[in-house]
């Protein structure tokens, strides 16, 4: 995973939307999105909240 990947799914982890992650990344929102494909892709997950489990289990996402 690239840097990048994982500054975004640290934030995704937190719950923070792709709007909210481009806006505090100063990206678009619609690269956020193909970033967090491309992270689903990496973990083999299907949805968000597993990615999300995947990111806390790892230790992101904690303030």
């Amino acid at each position: 995973m690239t840097p990048r990947e994982r500054e975004i799914l640290n934030l995704l982890a937190t719950g923070l939307s792709n709007t909210a992650i481009g806006t505090q990344l100063g990206l678009a929102p619609k690269t956020v999105a193909n970033n967090v494909s491309t992270i689903f892709t990496k973990l083999a997950v299907a949805d968000r909240p597993s990615a999300i489990v995947q990111a806390r289990n790892a230790g992101l996402g904690n303030p």
